[in-house]
């Protein structure tokens, strides 16, 4: 597997794509099931949020090592409008597409680190990391 790879979001296939090869690769790394779909559903929630409110971007995948922890990092960027708001963006129940408002704060709670960067008129960085548990410990 390559270290970094990146799926182009242009339309709503490409959330498609991004899903299956954020799947994919997590599996690669030997994420279980359920770590799977938490990581392929905040994948679907940032490619979908560059497609509803940047029109373009790219969602970027690179398997990452921390000391003793192996984990998987995805990058959604964009060059969109950014975010008025972020505190807002970040509540419960927000919504500025008339959607349920569960997305950047579900992705949040989904991955374990979040990051957001989003300059007015220059666009939004979304940085999520999901690291692998130890098995040993159940």
């Amino acid at each position: 597997m390559e270290n970094e790879s990146s799926v182009k979001i242009v339309s709503e296939w490409d959330i498609v794509t991004a899903r299956q090869l954020g799947r994919n690769i997590a599996k690669e790394l030997g994420f279980g099931t359920v770590d799977q779909a938490r990581i392929t559903t905040a994948i679907s929630e940032l490619a979908r949020n560059i497609y509803l409110y940047a029109g373009k971007g790219e969602i970027q995948f690179e398997p990452v090592n921390n000391f003793e922890k192996r984990g998987l990092k995805v990058l959604a960027v964009d060059q969109g409008p950014g975010i008025q708001d972020i505190r807002r963006a970040m509540e419960d129940g927000f919504s500025t597409s008339g959607g349920l408002g569960a997305g950047l704060p579900g992705v949040k709670r989904l991955m374990d680190e979040f990051d957001l960067i989003s300059s007015l008129g220059e666009g939004t960085t979304i940085r999520v990391v999901k690291w692998l548990r130890d098995r040993r410990f159940g």
